[in-house]
């Protein structure tokens, strides 16, 4: 047998079980992708996401209350407790506040909170009822901006966002509520 006749030997073996192992893969199972995981809710009853609810937001009202709008770090001070449009409207709102060079005085109070909804698995809906009769807005001279047509309390349609473990304030909006105007302190 010549080198000829048995590198092309060689060769046909060689392509014999190339063929023979594609063929054999061929007949394999693609292993099915994963599916995608299905979000948990994390909280097991509507009782417990409201009051995580309530704590996540009596925790940012308390970093709000401390805000020093003299401050850089104005902006900071609440950023673990917002997200999405109410984060980007409560930077815009102090940094209007900053440029104005006013002074915030006083606290605003919880008054009362009632959950309305857990859209498992990620959104807790609450109404919110605030007190901001102690609170004011001081020019530079200190005297007040605030108009007298404002409400002493209000109420707000809040929407958290559960990402991971952190209940964030996603939006806030203003509602109509008279139970708030006469709710106890």
């Amino acid at each position: 047998m010549t080198l000829a006749t048995s590198t092309v030997r060689a060769l046909g073996a060689l392509s014999a079980g190339l063929l023979t192992l594609g063929m054999l893969s061929a007949c394999t199972p693609t292993p099915e992708p994963d599916p995608k995981p299905t979000k948990t809710a994390l909280f097991a009853s509507d009782k417990e996401a409201f009051k995580a609810a309530e704590e996540t937001y009596r925790a940012y009202l308390s970093a709000y209350n401390s805000i020093d709008l003299s401050s850089r770090d104005a902006l900071e001070v609440t950023r673990k407790y917002v997200t999405g449009p109410y984060a980007a409207s409560e930077r815009e709102a102090i940094s209007e506040l900053q440029a104005e060079k006013l002074t915030r005085t006083g606290e605003s109070v919880l008054i009362a909170f009632l959950g309305e909804a857990y859209e498992r698995p990620d959104r807790i809906r609450a109404r919110v009822c605030s007190d901001v009769s102690g609170t004011d807005l001081l020019d530079t001279d200190g005297t007040s901006v605030v108009p007298d047509t404002r409400p002493d309390r209000y109420a707000l349609e809040v929407l958290f966002e559960i990402t991971g473990t952190r209940i964030l304030i996603a939006e806030a909006n203003a509602v109509e509520d008279s139970s708030c105007t006469s709710a106890s302190s």
